[in-house]
């Protein structure tokens, strides 16, 4: 078991929140259109940074932990291009002007960060307390992993989001952005704007995605620390990669279906090791080194495969995926599901 100090937490939990104040900061004082230099100058910082906190934790705690965190980052990293595609469509669904683009994902990554650490905390206790835990989560990644392959060619329908539709509801919205603030007097009366309302969507998508990605990264590693690590470390690049490959996310037309498979390999890791601890100790499992294997070749095919059929069929285009059929899904993928 990790023994992580609490010095070790809050220094950790410190660097973080350093971090995402520097986003902000720039986010507020800077607003602007992020170029590819610049989104490229971050991206290489933020994955610098996760891989110096892996060296360490090789280092500090063994070859055993340093693979953990870095399945558990490449899985979540992986889930978190995902993230993006839906950032693209709630951007593109409420015409989010460049300049707030920044402040917008900055938001998005602090309120994901909050959802996942409530969530990890969650999931620590529970399955420190009950063992059958391990089937459930296992259950929920299979059949997530089924959802996602049969909606695989759909959009989530953004609009028809719950919360954002009480928010349309039950508060007054104005039709433009007012200089990218969140609540203005407009006529008298207090509204909120059209960021307001991405926000709210974006929290809507972060909680759902924090209900895969939590027990997926579980399925890599229990140790909370190393859960929490890996979210927050592929979370924090998540803005500049957002600027870096929205132009090519349309291109990567297989993910869908190479997260659904990974998706489900986890959840048939988390069922196994659930046999092997509370049926049988002849149940085999699946070691971290396997899992970091067969996730990096299923990204790899992915990828690859992707731009393989996007250079012969240049019209394909790739979609995020839903867990549910969506009301606008076109004929032919409704047929697919």
């Amino acid at each position: 078991m990790l023994d992580i100090s609490a010095m070790t937490w809050a220094v950790t939990i410190g660097v973080v929140i350093a971090l995402l104040a520097l986003d902000l900061t720039l986010a507020a004082l800077r607003p602007h259109r992020v170029g590819f230099r610049e989104a490229t100058a971050w991206s290489v910082f933020y994955i610098a940074v996760a891989l110096l906190f892996g060296a360490w934790m090789w280092w500090a705690h063994g070859s055993e932990f340093g693979t953990e965190y870095l399945a558990g980052y490449i899985v979540e990293k992986s889930l978190s291009v995902d993230n993006l595609f839906v950032f693209v469509l709630i951007m593109t669904t409420f015409a989010v002007p460049e300049e707030h683009q920044h402040k917008v994902l900055t938001f998005g990554i602090v309120l994901a960060l909050i959802m996942r650490a409530i969530f990890i905390a969650l999931g620590a206790t529970l399955l420190a307390l009950f063992s059958f835990m391990f089937l459930i989560f296992g259950l929920l990644l299979v059949f997530t992993a089924i959802q996602l392959f049969r909606h695989r060619d759909e959009d989530p329908d953004i609009e028809d989001n719950v919360v954002v539709k009480a928010a349309r509801r039950l508060l007054p919205v104005s039709d433009d952005y007012l200089g990218g603030k969140l609540v203005a007097r407009l006529d008298g009366r207090r509204v909120v704007t059209p960021l307001f309302i991405v926000l709210v969507a974006i929290g809507g998508i972060d909680l759902v995605f924090a209900l895969d990605s939590i027990p997926a990264v579980f399925g890599v590693t229990q140790e909370a620390y190393i859960v929490f690590a890996a979210n927050a470390f592929a979370l924090l690049g998540l803005r500049a990669l957002f600027f870096l490959v929205k132009g090519l996310l349309d291109r990567l037309v297989y993910l869908s279906t190479g997260l659904a498979i990974i998706l489900a390999f986890i959840g048939v890791k988390l069922i196994l090791h659930w046999g092997h601890v509370d049926i049988s100790p002849s149940v085999p499992e699946i070691s971290t080194p396997v899992s970091l294997g067969v996730i990096a070749v299923v990204l790899t095919v992915v990828t690859v495969a992707s731009l393989v059929k996007t250079r012969h069929d240049p019209s394909a285009r790739a979609h995020p995926g839903s867990l549910k059929a969506s009301r606008n899904a076109p004929a032919e993928g409704r047929e697919r599901g």
